[in-house]
């Protein structure tokens, strides 16, 4: 079966090529991507899903009296978009500088795509970029493997140094890849604990895929699974979750927002400042974060996080007296 997003790539591809009404049961039976095993309820829920995602992605869907569904050509295609030279510019120097990094590992797919902005456009401006922060070439290697794996839904083997600094070899279904602060990370079912992790590709090194039957999947991944819940802050992983309480001071609320990600709250208080209430995993990594975007970044609960600040601070305006 193929993954979500290729199901609703089959899904519009067949609604655009098909100027009648189809009913949801002719849909499943064109080989779009919907299991044949699958129960009645279980595929209109997953049919319904499907729709919901192609009009929050702008494909407008028209429903009639049978409830049979066609493309809204005029809804879905009613603006054509236009990028002025310098736009045009602009894209093709962001997406030349990714292509030759070599921690980003689809730049194949983004030298097509800047192929098909026009040979007309004006040349990118020759810019160099490094996104990750350790080992570019091996995370990037890395990156790529587990794209594949995922893909053909096959499992990864790697060995896997945890920040204890123990280390075994672990087997992974792989479910998802992201990017998060200079570090890309894997999302997966570990087969040995049936429990889905996130590893740090930078602690991951022999990285391999399954090749044994190399067309036949090994796995499926759940239809729930979405990678964005498990997109964490660095710090946020950890054996031991606990609430912490960081103080943004009344200059620096307005980077609570954007700093946070989207995880935890913030409530904006009576003096101006910002209190993000957070859950942990590593109360040091915590504190690193907050010296590297303070000043007017301050742990302030639970104690254990703010002595260790307090520490870190001590040694760095230490090497900075010498």
């Amino acid at each position: 079966m193929p993954d979500p997003g290729e199901r609703l790539v089959n899904l519009a591809l067949f609604l655009a090529k098909t100027p009648r009404f189809v009913s949801a049961e002719e849909l499943r039976s064109e080989g779009l991507g919907y299991p044949e095993d699958q129960d009645e309820a279980a595929f209109l829920r997953m049919f319904e899903r499907d729709k919901e995602a192609l009009r929050a992605a702008g494909i407008a869907i028209e429903v009639d009296e049978d409830e049979c569904y066609r493309l809204d050509r005029a809804g879905t295609f009613a603006t054509e978009v236009m990028l002025s030279a310098e736009e045009t510019a602009t894209i093709r120097t962001a997406v030349a500088a990714l292509a030759t990094d070599e921690s980003f590992p689809f730049a194949e797919d983004l030298t097509i795509a800047l192929a098909k902005l026009g040979q007309g456009a004006p040349a990118p401006v020759s810019v160099a970029t490094t996104l990750v922060d350790e080992d570019p070439r091996a995370q990037g290697a890395s990156a790529a493997l587990t794209a594949e794996a995922i893909a053909s839904r096959k499992f990864v083997a790697f060995d896997y140094t945890n920040a204890k600094g123990e280390s075994r070899m672990h087997e992974v279904a792989p479910y998802g890849i992201f990017f998060r602060e200079g570090r890309w990370y894997l999302v997966g079912l570990d087969t040995s604990i049936g429990e889905i992790r996130v590893y740090a590709l930078k602690r991951a090194t022999n990285m391999r895929v399954n090749a044994t039957a190399p067309k036949t999947p090994d796995f499926e991944r759940p239809d729930w699974f979405a990678v964005a819940e498990y997109s964490l802050l660095p710090f946020q992983y950890g054996p031991t979750p606990f609430e912490a309480v960081v103080r943004f001071s009344a200059e620096d609320a307005w980077r609570a927002a954007r700093l946070s990600g989207g995880n935890g709250t913030i409530a904006e208080q009576p003096d101006g400042c910002a209190l993000w209430r957070i859950e942990v995993g590593d109360p040091r990594g915590l504190a690193s974060w907050c010296v590297e975007h303070g000043p007017g970044v301050v742990p302030l609960e639970p104690q254990t996080v703010v002595d260790i600040f307090r520490v870190g601070l001590t040694e760095v305006l230490a090497r900075h007296d010498r």
